[in-house]
C-alpha cells in the first residue's frame, strides 16, 4: 500500500491494512502510519480523559464559587463525572500515569476554568490560578469542596 492511499480514503487504507494483517502479509503493510494511527489510539484516550477531567473540575469550581446554587443536580452532575472518569481509569489503567503529569494537569485547569467562567458568568480572577485540588481529591467521591 502506498501512503497515497492514506491520504485519498482512509477508511479504504485501514479495511487493507486490516486484510493485510489478518493474512499474514507483513511486507506489504504500509507500517509508518499504522504505527502513527495506533499512538493516535492512546492520544484520544488521554483527551478523552483530559476532556471529562476539565468538566468535573468545572463543576467543582461552580459548586465551590457559586454555593447558592448547590442543588441535587449538581451534586449529581458531578457524582455521575467521577463515577466516568473512574470507569475510564479502570477499564486503562495507564490512563493512571497521565493524571501525575504536570503539564497534563495545567493544561486541564485552563480549560475547567474556561468552562467555568463560561458558565457562572463569573470573572477569571475570580477563581484559583491553579487547580486548588489534586487530582485524586477531586476524583474522590467523598470530597466536596
Amino acid at each position: 500500500m502506498t501512503r497515497t492511499l492514506y491520504d485519498k480514503d482512509v477508511v479504504r487504507w485501514a479495511q487493507e491494512q486490516a486484510r493485510l494483517l489478518r493474512a499474514g502479509d507483513f511486507a506489504r503493510l504500509d507500517i509508518e502510519p499504522i504505527a502513527d494511527d495506533i499512538e493516535d489510539v492512546g492520544k484520544a484516550e488521554q483527551r478523552e480523559l483530559a476532556s471529562r477531567t476539565a468538566a468535573l473540575l468545572a463543576q467543582l469550581l461552580k459548586w465551590r464559587f457559586q454555593p447558592q446554587l448547590q442543588s441535587r443536580s449538581r451534586r449529581d452532575t458531578i457524582e455521575i463525572r467521577r463515577e466516568r472518569i473512574a470507569r475510564r481509569l479502570q477499564a486503562m489503567p495507564s490512563l493512571k500515569a497521565t493524571l501525575r503529569d504536570p503539564g497534563w494537569r495545567a493544561d486541564i485547569w485552563l480549560d475547567a476554568l474556561d468552562i467555568a467562567v463560561t458558565e457562572t458568568g463569573l470573572e477569571r480572577s475570580a477563581f484559583p490560578a491553579a487547580c486548588p485540588w489534586p487530582i485524586e481529591q477531586a476524583l474522590d467521591a467523598a470530597y466536596w469542596p
